[in-house]
């Protein structure tokens, strides 16, 4: 089991490697028998990482295209359902009448939010991101899996920018998602690889690509904190764009700071969504600045 999922994740129960390979026969090369005498792969091989997760995708999300250069990112996919599943459950007791349309901020190279979105709960997506070339990988993971009428790509051009040049004024998203970087710069991003791969017992005088990471998708000057605490601003800005604002938390410390800022800025509401994947914690910080009366006028 891959504790703890919410409830509606299909992976809750672990890896069904034998569906999987079936589906999926580039994955079985990669999968062995542990001590445990349970199927398992090597989480240290960026390879079988890859290939287990163009599996998954495969096999219960119908994405048959997923390809991307090794510098990025290989994001897991039932840690990266599961935010998708709790922001299902933020608008549960709303009566949308339209479609659900996301926002989704970075989206990287692979475009993940915005293809699980739509697979699992078909809502609509505009994704952002500041590097061209990971836009360019994205449209193209897009085409192949027959999407572009439902995700939409803009450039960021100011990487000190988060939502103002990507935003327009005439924008109603539902939502908007985020998972920021989590590091201040190029130093502490490595350092924190080397961590990884020493507590996996591998070499760390090289990084390996499931721990590697390009710099839009690992850090941001000043760190998590405060793209953070530019988010808050920037969506008061916009503050009847859109009705929920999100974004993952990596570091609990500042979940006191969004509140006390948010407060400030005029939010109505901020929600704290705890989230649990393995051993790591995260959550997800939600709030709005729409009054009860903005609210119904929008669902109406």
């Amino acid at each position: 089991m891959i504790d703890i999922l919410h409830k509606n994740n299909k992976h809750l129960k672990g890896y069904e490697f034998e569906t999987l390979i079936k589906e999926y026969p580039d994955l079985k090369p990669f999968v062995f028998s542990n001590s445990y005498n349970t199927q398992s792969i090597d989480f240290a091989n960026p390879d079988a990482v890859k290939t287990l997760n163009k599996a998954l995708l495969n096999t219960y999300y119908n994405i048959s295209y997923w390809e991307f250069d090794d510098a990025h990112l290989c994001p897991p996919i039932p840690g990266r359902v599961d935010y998708i599943h709790h922001l299902a459950d933020l608008l549960q007791g709303y009566s949308f009448q339209k479609e659900i349309q996301v926002l989704d901020i970075g989206t990287g190279a692979t475009c993940i939010y915005p293809l699980l979105g739509n697979a699992v709960y078909n809502w609509n997506f505009v994704t952002s991101d500041v590097d061209k070339d990971s836009l360019k990988n994205a449209q193209k993971i897009i085409d192949k899996n027959a999407l572009s009428e439902n995700i939409e790509l803009r450039l960021q051009n100011d990487k000190s920018q988060i939502l103002q040049g990507v935003l327009k004024q005439s924008d109603a998203f539902t939502l908007s998602m985020c998972n920021p970087p989590f590091y201040k710069n190029e130093a502490e991003a490595l350092e924190a690889t080397k961590r990884k791969l020493k507590g996996l017992g591998k070499d760390v005088s090289s990084v390996t690509r499931n721990f590697s990471g390009t710099a839009s998708e690992l850090w941001f000057s000043g760190g998590e904190k405060a793209f953070l605490h530019s988010y808050l601003y920037e969506s008061s800005l916009f503050k009847t764009n859109c009705f929920w604002y999100t974004s993952l938390v990596s570091n609990k410390d500042l979940v006191k700071s969004m509140q006390k800022s948010l407060k400030k800025l005029g939010a109505t509401q901020v929600k704290v969504i705890q989230m649990k994947l393995g051993n790591k914690i995260s959550r997800v910080v939600a709030w709005t600045f729409l009054s009860k009366k903005e609210q119904q006028d929008w669902l109406s």
